[in-house]
């Protein structure tokens, strides 16, 4: 969220450490003129061997592996409690992943003009107390040093390059993502007045001294009048505050999907505004919200973690059954690659992993999983030979068309020092926002590749008519578990704190679904304190 006029500017945070949901499969799709290689990726092996959990038909144990420590699921939560394993001298301990690759929703693709996310693309600055994450940036590099003032000084090639936003509204672009030109007086009127009560949001604590809106999600105060939003969702909110805008309501809506997957109408009130006010823009002397970003996307955030997992990785193996024994986790595990079942001992467990994966994967954990909702997302990322328009504002890092279906598009070469590309690469981002996530879910893998190549080019097609005859190769990607969506009820909900319970200090829990909210920050931080309760509970224990 950049702050300009007051006017928050909205990001993507299709984030961050779902490992075991990016199942995807490549099919080859049929040339014509105007597109060279169209290829779906919906899942394959990966997507059929995530299923198996359901009926449980491996085989039975060959061998066996001893370890302290287990980490379940390779995202960046995962990723993040290797590293703090590792900080803390201890260093017997595996990560297993059901993917060939490391990252879950912070990965990447590349091409042969550029690399682009497979998901999470950017991590805004974060706020000025987070000295975890602050430490983090500055160990790789990402932050080079800190001013006179104390503030950190981050590295000018990692944060967007201007131009970083525009919006095409009315039959043209405009900078910034917020419809600035073309609107009434009265929806002028409106925006201030919404950006306002935002920035009281941001500032505003309650009684317990703690911001009523944090990050991580688990800082924010306690203030029952302030969470009581959460038991109703953000068009209710909207509602009541008596706002009519339909520009303002499109761009909430748009920012409600951005960071959850699930529109206006469906997300809770608190998470709606947290979006707004948990990011305190206090990293940076002009109080501006920049992001950090990547052609790769947050696969480069991925990336710095995962020299902490050298030689300790098991990837294409699914742990399918946990069980406790004699003060000892046993995790039933599928070699994928050598389709054999090995049987990992361990002291500990982190159970990295979504719990829609994990209540296949330990008993009596249905009952209360069932309230977590995920949204699908598609992500297509296309080559083309031209992108005109009618450059009433440049080509830009975030592109987005108001009314359309998607949420716009990225320019993944935009962060390139040489700025002249042959060829373009964009890619575009539509959330399956809606009443029944599960329906849809199961609707979207029926779908045919001539079906998801309409609908991208249709969307584009706003913007510019011309999208599909200068499209020379698109890849599509859909996921089936995209996000954690924060429905009304959920994030101070019960389902929640029973799923964040460990068992028996033998098994633990570490997610963004865990927040209610999926960005790395929650991620990040996931990883860590779970390590540091495991060492709490340990030196307790003894």
């Amino acid at each position: 969220m950049k702050n300009g006029e007051n006017y928050n500017s909205s990001r993507r945070s299709f984030v961050k450490g779902i490992a075991a949901s990016l199942l995807l499969v490549p099919f080859l799709q049929f040339c014509t003129d105007k597109i060279a290689v169209l290829m779906i990726r919906l899942s394959g092996t990966k997507h059929l061997l995530g299923h198996r959990l359901w009926i449980k038909d491996f085989p039975e144990i060959t061998s066996h592996i001893q370890t302290s420590y287990l980490i379940v699921g390779g995202g960046i939560s995962g990723l993040s409690a290797a590293r703090q394993l590792t900080k803390k001298g201890i260093s017997d301990f595996i990560l297993v992943e059901l993917e060939d690759h490391l990252g879950g929703n912070s990965s990447n693709g590349e091409n042969q003009y550029s690399k682009y996310p497979l998901g999470a693309h950017y991590l805004p600055l974060p706020n000025f107390q987070d000295k975890e994450l602050l430490h983090f940036l500055e160990e790789e590099k990402i932050i080079l040093g800190y001013d006179t003032k104390g503030l950190p000084v981050f590295d000018e090639l990692q944060l967007t390059f201007a131009p970083d936003e525009r919006l095409f509204y009315k039959n043209s672009w405009q900078e910034g993502v917020v419809p600035k030109e073309g609107n009434t007086a009265a929806e002028d009127a409106e925006l201030k007045t919404f950006f306002k009560q935002m920035d009281f949001y941001r500032s505003a604590k309650g009684e317990d001294g703690k911001y009523l809106f944090d990050i991580p999600l688990a800082l924010s105060s306690a203030d029952e009048i302030t969470r009581a939003l959460d038991q109703i969702t953000m068009k209710e909110w909207f509602e009541r505050n008596n706002f009519k805008s339909e520009p303002l309501f499109n761009y909430i809506d748009y920012c409600c999907k951005d960071d959850f997957g699930l529109g206006i109408e469906y997300v809770s009130a608190w998470a709606g505004i947290h979006y707004f006010a948990g990011r305190k823009q206090d990293s940076s002397s002009d109080k501006k919200d920049s992001v950090l970003t990547w052609p790769e996307g947050n696969a480069r955030l991925a990336t710095h973690l995962k020299k902490y997992t050298k030689d300790k990785v098991l990837k294409n193996h699914l742990v399918f059954d946990l069980k406790i024994e004699n003060n000892k986790v046993i995790a039933k595990t599928f070699d994928d690659h050598k389709k054999r079942t090995v049987a990992i001992i361990a002291d500990k467990v982190i159970m990295a992993t979504p719990q829609f994966v994990n209540q296949y994967i330990i008993k009596d954990r249905k009952e209360f999983t069932k309230e977590f909702h995920y949204t699908p997302w598609l992500l297509a990322t296309l080559v083309v030979s031209d992108l005109a328009d009618n450059f009433s504002f440049p080509l830009s890092w975030d592109n987005i068309i108001y009314g359309s279906k998607g949420l716009g598009y990225v320019y993944d070469q935009h962060q390139s020092v040489s700025q002249l590309q042959t060829k373009k690469v964009i890619t575009y981002y539509y959330s399956f926002s809606g009443p029944d996530l599960k329906k849809t879910r199961k609707e979207i893998y029926k779908k045919k590749t001539e079906y998801w190549k309409q609908m991208v080019f249709d969307d584009l097609k706003m913007a510019h008519p011309d999208i599909e005859s200068v499209t020379e190769e698109m890849n599509v990607f859909v996921l089936g578990h995209g996000m954690i969506s924060p429905v009304p009820g959920f994030i101070f909900g019960e389902a929640k704190k029973q799923a964040s319970k460990n068992i028996e200090k033998l098994i633990y829990f570490a997610h963004t679904d865990l927040s209610g909210i999926s960005i790395f920050e929650e991620a990040f931080h996931h990883g860590i304190n779970i390590v540091n309760q495991i060492l709490d509970d340990t030196t307790l224990d003894s």
